[in-house]
């Protein structure tokens, strides 16, 4: 099974701020990414409707024999919760991108910690359940920015516009005292040097990104899934809704042309 490639999904392009970083950590492996751009952003959606999608895209990923399947959203992390015990066989790892990052800033020196998000993420309360959980003396600071996701799909990042947007966001009372901040949503690693110019150097901005790769390589490690042949890897992309900005922000992201191909798994079904 080592391999077989990985499964990788989010509603758009910033799951593939989590592709590009498992890939340059583990460059044997093979990916598999689908982004849902028909049903992007996720984090205005309801929680069943995001469950629907991430079913069916997970079912098309175990369609293409993927070893592990990585919930590359926060948004739709934080409403899959268990189900994903009814829909993947178990020696199949799933991994989301929530649990790793608690795990990561738990173990940090801050103890007042900002978070930003989608609507759906920060409603859910799923930080602060996991945080309170394994580090109780953590004080976090949520903060819903449902503009940024959008903004960065629609390519408006190191500009004027969102510059803007973000000091906008950062400047809100909610995030005062703040001596990290966790950037929960896949999207925002895209605008990291931003925030972090904002913030001042004084409060460390983490690269949820990064973390969630460790975790897929320590993961795969631990069940014998590592692919150890140096044979060059590979990276397909499917969209549910071709767009030419996923296009090149995946080329940008993987420094060489890529193959998209769409893959509307709800048009089948008419």
């Amino acid at each position: 099974m080592s391999n077989l490639p990985i499964g990788i999904f989010d509603s758009g392009i910033g799951g593939l701020t989590v592709a590009n970083a498992i890939y340059k950590l583990m460059p044997n492996e093979h990916l598999i990414y689908f982004g849902d751009t028909a049903h992007m952003p996720y984090g205005d959606k309801s929680s069943k409707a995001i469950r629907d999608y991430s079913k069916e895209i997970t079912n098309f990923l175990l369609s293409k024999n993927c070893k592990a399947i990585v919930v590359a959203c926060n948004s739709a992390s934080a409403s899959i919760g268990n189900a994903y015990t009814k829909w993947v066989p178990q020696d199949i790892p799933v991994i989301n991108v929530i649990e790793p990052v608690v795990e990561y800033v738990a173990k940090t020196k801050q103890q007042t910690i900002g978070l930003i998000g989608t609507k759906r993420t920060i409603k859910s309360g799923i930080f602060p359940k996991h945080l309170h959980q394994v580090a109780p003396q953590k004080n976090l600071k949520s903060l819903a920015t449902p503009l940024l996701a959008p903004m960065i799909e629609e390519g408006f990042f190191n500009n004027n516009i969102s510059r803007t947007i973000i000091q906008a966001y950062l400047e809100n009372q909610r995030l005062v005292g703040i001596e990290s901040l966790v950037l929960a949503c896949t999207h925002y690693p895209l605008i990291e040097k931003e925030i972090g110019s904002i913030l001042g150097h004084k409060i460390t901005v983490h690269n949820t990104a990064q973390i969630v790769a460790e975790k897929v390589k320590e993961v795969l490690h631990s069940q014998n899934l590592l692919n150890e042949e140096t044979n060059l890897s590979n990276q397909i992309f499917y969209v549910s809704d071709y767009t030419q900005g996923f296009e090149k922000a995946a080329q940008m992201f993987f420094e060489k042309k890529i193959k998209l191909i769409e893959e509307n798994l709800w048009n089948k079904k008419v």
